[in-house]
């Protein structure tokens, strides 16, 4: 939808008098009726694909993002793809001591953050659901 701006400049844009002729077949110049140029600018708005129909979710009126319910086998593949990014953070971290102390706390961090996850995942889903049943309740005023 435009903005207020965007509105003011395109009725702006349309107050002013434009004369638009073509040269025809035996160069004579003719002028083109406005409404045949509504038209032609409204076929060709119609004929581009909107974001919409491109298969991009619409940002707000459309369809809204689903939260599934959590599991623990996703916690566990977060923690798998973030788990050897801090594996190396804690080895370049800690050069100067023993492999074992290097890894450990990774190892501890990365036990810490799979029930994290999951229950950041069970909160989310229950806040989901009680917006859901907020907004599909009848109103009592």
């Amino acid at each position: 939808m435009p903005t207020r701006k965007q509105r003011r400049r395109e009725a702006k844009a349309r107050r002013h008098e434009y004369e638009y002729v073509y040269v025809d077949d035996e160069g004579n110049e003719v002028a083109v009726e406005p409404t045949e140029l509504r038209a032609e600018k409204n076929e060709q708005r119609e004929s581009k694909p909107r974001r919409a129909q491109q298969g991009k979710p619409a940002a707000r009126g459309g369809a809204r993002r689903t939260i599934e319910p959590p599991s623990w086998r996703r916690s566990i593949r977060r923690a798998a793809l973030f788990g050897p990014v801090l594996i190396v953070a804690m080895m370049l971290l800690n050069k100067n001591q023993p492999i074992v102390q290097q890894i450990f706390p990774a190892v501890f961090l990365i036990a810490f953050f799979i029930p994290f996850s999951y229950f950041t995942d069970s909160f989310t889903y229950r806040m989901f659901q009680k917006r859901l049943a907020r907004r599909d309740a009848p109103k009592t005023r």
